[in-house]
């Protein structure tokens, strides 16, 4: 059975058309977890796919949940590297310290537990592609060790003798806005410039149009061979509301709700009611004193996690609301370090952008 389609018209784009027909290897962009018909969509997926028959470095851009990493493993896999390594690392989890050694690796004996040589990111990615996510978290002494490697191909190991030569591509991602990081002091303009020679933007899931329904019929599809399930219908009201939600986590949070949806279906039909806005909700509780929390069937353990939950996804858009959107000074005002303090905002999927003055 599939998803009853009488809440809308049927989409005029066929999924075999340019952006979703199948590359070299026989992928399509639907294989990838790309899917969508909207003209913002395409017109970046035409593009990413002129990237990928590159070996030129990219910068992915978009919010958060927007398919940054799909996007950095289609351009790797639809490219001549496809047989060759993808190696992904999040840069918000390299620590200052250890940056250059995890990205360049080190010699033998070049530190007192250094007893073996370790290849380093840059050496296990020789002739594919390494995906840097959370660019903006490297600090600017990795952002000049990058910059020195993407000018010409050579790095250095910690305590190696000579440099070494790695063929590499980079893609970078970001949900940030560089000119204010490169404004702010934050970021080099020499390295934005580098990457973003071909830099490609994710349109956020509001601006999509009905591929929000095409989604959901997708999720929906997915879950059920998962779980060995019929495929349940989609009610008109729930696609109703799903039209008219904003998505602040963007793709990543309606696949989390049609998950969770999916698995409490009654009777073969999922609503993904109610859906209700973060503005909406903030102002409907603060007029009740308080978070309007249904603690019927939680245990002690998921009720507070919930709770805490709330408390800082408040605490966090009024910080970010009180300095119109500079997050370097909420972070300062929370007493938070700024990179701790931008993992919590795309934690809860805050969008900054939206309390600039």
């Amino acid at each position: 059975m599939s998803v009853s389609r009488g809440h809308r018209q049927e989409s005029p784009c066929k999924l075999s058309e340019e952006g979703n027909s199948p590359g070299a290897d026989g992928n399509t962009l639907t294989s990838f977890g790309l899917l969508g018909c909207s003209p913002t969509f395409t017109a970046a997926m035409r593009l990413m796919r002129r990237f990928a028959e590159t070996s030129a470095h990219v910068l992915v851009q978009g919010e958060t949940g927007t398919g940054k990493e799909l996007v950095a493993r289609a351009i790797h896999y639809l490219g001549e590297r496809r047989y060759k390594p993808f190696v992904p690392v999040n840069c918000g989890a390299l620590p200052d310290n250890l940056m250059e050694n995890e990205l360049f690796g080190h010699a033998r004996g070049a530190f007192t537990d250094a007893r073996e040589s370790q290849r380093g990111l840059i050496g296990s990615a020789e002739g594919g592609t390494l995906f840097l996510d959370e660019i903006e978290c490297l600090s600017l002494k990795g952002q000049v060790a990058l910059l020195r490697f993407l000018q010409d191909g050579h790095y250095r190991q910690l305590g190696g003798h000579g440099d070494l030569r790695a063929d590499v591509r980079i893609v970078a991602a970001s949900n940030q806005d560089f000119s204010e990081l490169v404004r702010n002091g934050q970021f080099r303009q020499d390295l934005y410039y580098r990457l973003a020679i071909m830099s490609v933007d994710l349109p956020p899931l509001r601006q999509r149009g009905n591929d929000i329904l095409l989604l959901i019929d997708h999720f929906l599809a997915r879950f059920a061979r998962e779980y060995r399930r019929p495929v349940p219908v989609l009610d008109r009201a729930s696609a109703a509301a799903a039209l008219t939600h904003s998505w602040p986590g963007n793709v990543r949070e309606l696949e989390n709700i049609v998950h969770r949806q999916f698995l409490l279906a009654d009777e073969g039909v999922v609503h993904l009611e109610p859906i209700s806005d973060p503005a909406a909700a903030a102002g409907a509780s603060e007029a009740n004193g308080g978070w309007n929390i249904d603690f019927a069937g939680m245990d002690m353990k998921l009720a507070k996690a919930e709770v805490i939950a709330r408390f800082e996804r408040d605490y966090l858009e009024q910080a970010i609301a009180m300095t119109r959107g500079n997050v370097s000074l909420a972070a300062q005002h929370a007493g938070k370090e700024r990179r701790a303090f931008g993992k919590l905002l795309k934690k809860y999927g805050i969008d900054r952008n939206r309390f600039q003055a």
